[in-house]
This record gives structure tokens, C-alpha cells and sequence, in this order.
């Protein structure tokens, strides 16, 4: 399979049919799930072509309350099959002994390493190909995001049905087919990780600008 073939030729389709393509092409995939605005649109979708797919979250332990409500609405909305939650190995109460008390306000690429990475990469070792609602236009460092691209870093294919799609293209997918999203998207947190680390966006500033903020980081370190 050459990927830039396929991103070239797929670029430009429907989500639904990328996500299609990538079901039939792929041996092992699985749904990267975070229970934001883009990932609930691509469980939505997903579920509709196959309610048996594999999706799993990082469950951090330290997500907000409201993201925790919006997975059990979740598994009720579509009775996901094979949804699978992966926690760190360490404990916030582990890593704070290890680490000291408040990690991600003194290194936060350590913190999301323990919390978020290693536990991604022990997941992503047993796929071929892992699904994304990472977009284009959520911020610069993801500008050249492709449908289907090479993911060098986890070594496999990665699959990103969304890239191309608007902001406002989720939300219109969102309300015209009731898709459930966590609540604090209308208390203007667009882009919604761990408690700690996450504050609402001020006018004028990009999706992931609520993201730890005052330091000098964008990614948690999953998709770059």
C-alpha cells in the first residue's frame, strides 16, 4: 500500500469514506478516542459502518468530570462493543512520589509521557493502524496533516478522516445527526485534555491556545 497514493486519491472524499477504506485495507485499527467535538463525529461514523471496531481513550486520571460523564453517554449512545480504556502505569499518587506533587505544572512533556505516550505506544504495538479527529486548521503544527499518512514516530499508518474538515464543519455534523459532546465545549474549551492543563480559549486565539498554557508546548506529544 503506498500512502501518499492513498492520501492523494482519498484527500478529498468523505470522512465516511475514508474511514471505510481504512476498515477494509487495514488488518488491525482501532479509534484513538478523546471524546472531543472531532473524535465524537468519527465515533459516530464509525459505530454506523461497524459496531464492532475498536476504539479505546487514554484515561489520564485526570480528566475533567465532564469528559468522564460524556464516555458513559457514549456507551450508552451506541453500545460501543470493543472500547478498551488505558490507563498509566503509574497512579497520580505513584507518579507524585517518583516525581513530586504537581508534575504537569513543573514538566508537562514528562507528565503527558507518562500519562499519555507510553501508555499510547503499548497500544499502538499491537495495531497496524490507529485513527485520528486531528485536523488541518486546529494549529500549526498539525497544518500538513494527511488523510492517510505514515506515522514514523509510533511506526504505522495513521489514519486522520477529519483533516480536512472546518471547525464548523464538526459542529454542523454534530447537530445535524445529535451527536453527543462533552459539555465544556460550550464554556469555551474547544480543544479539552487534563484538568490541570486545560483553560477556556480567549477571543482570537487558535482551538488549542487552552492547552498548557504558559509553557512553551503545543502537543502532548501523541501526534508530534
Amino acid at each position: 500500500m503506498e500512502i501518499e497514493v492513498l492520501a492523494a486519491q482519498w484527500q478529498h472524499r468523505s470522512p465516511e469514506d475514508i474511514l471505510r477504506t481504512a476498515l477494509e485495507r487495514i488488518p488491525r485499527i482501532a479509534l484513538a478516542c478523546s471524546f472531543g467535538a472531532e473524535d465524537m463525529v468519527l465515533l459516530d461514523m464509525l459505530m454506523k459502518l461497524n459496531p464492532q471496531a475498536e476504539v479505546f481513550y487514554l484515561d489520564t486520571d485526570l480528566l475533567f468530570p465532564e469528559t468522564y460523564a460524556l464516555v458513559e453517554q457514549a456507551k450508552a449512545r451506541y453500545g460501543i462493543q470493543n472500547l478498551r480504556k488505558i490507563r498509566p502505569s503509574l497512579t497520580v499518587a505513584e507518579q507524585s512520589d517518583q516525581y513530586g506533587d504537581a508534575l504537569w505544572a513543573r514538566d508537562p512533556n514528562l507528565c503527558c509521557n507518562l500519562r499519555k505516550v507510553k501508555p499510547l505506544t503499548t497500544v499502538l504495538a499491537g495495531l497496524d493502524g490507529w485513527i485520528t479527529g486531528i485536523r488541518r486548521d486546529q494549529a500549526p503544527t498539525r497544518a500538513n496533516t494527511q488523510v492517510f499518512e505514515v506515522d514514523q514516530k509510533f511506526g504505522l499508518i495513521k489514519v486522520n478522516p477529519l483533516a480536512f474538515w472546518t471547525w464548523d464543519q464538526v459542529w454542523a455534523y454534530i447537530h445535524q445527526h445529535d451527536v453527543p459532546y462533552n459539555a465544556l465545549h460550550d464554556q469555551g474549551y474547544p480543544s479539552i485534555g487534563c484538568v490541570h492543563c486545560t483553560r477556556p480559549v480567549r477571543p482570537g486565539e487558535d482551538l488549542r491556545a487552552g492547552r498548557w498554557s504558559g509553557f512553551d508546548k503545543a502537543e502532548c506529544g501523541l501526534h508530534r
